[in-house]
């Protein structure tokens, strides 16, 4: 709502409008929504796509890599073509959105600033411990040739 007063004193509010969403649906290209078959086989294609990018993902959790990174670009994948993907990925940015601005506030700063610090001080005097008692030693113990 804009009040559109210039007098002083006052001041002016602007209100925001939330960003049209896109239409939920295929975003195959029309020719072959039109046909059924091929359709249909685009969308299997998707499917397997997106699965093999998901089990990928899945697959890096443990091991070195962005796997959650890997699991939301599968479900961007499933997005482009499932109503269910595209209602999941909605959920999902709201809830990284909200998140984020819960870890702006500042006493949820401070506690975290608390607790990392808290860790950093512990694995430090565990490392001290740890040096002083076996001294710089590889905890796998190869001999120096």
């Amino acid at each position: 709502m804009n009040t559109g007063s210039d007098e002083p004193g006052k001041s002016v509010v602007s209100e925001e409008r939330p960003k049209p969403r896109r239409a939920l649906g295929s975003r195959a290209p029309e020719f072959i929504r039109e046909r059924r078959v091929l359709h249909l086989s685009w969308q299997v294609g998707v499917f397997v796509a997106g699965l093999a990018v998901v089990a990928a993902g899945v697959i890096m959790l443990p091991l070195p890599g962005p796997g959650w990174l890997v699991i939301f670009a599968g479900l961007a994948l499933w997005a482009t073509e499932f109503v269910w993907a595209q209602l999941v990925l909605r959920w999902t940015r709201w809830k990284v959105t909200e998140a984020a601005q819960r870890a702006l506030d500042p006493r949820v700063r401070r506690r975290n600033i608390a607790l990392t610090t808290t860790g950093v001080v512990i694995a430090a005097a565990l490392a001290g411990v740890y040096v002083w008692k076996f001294g710089i030693v590889a905890p796998w113990g190869i001999p120096e040739e």
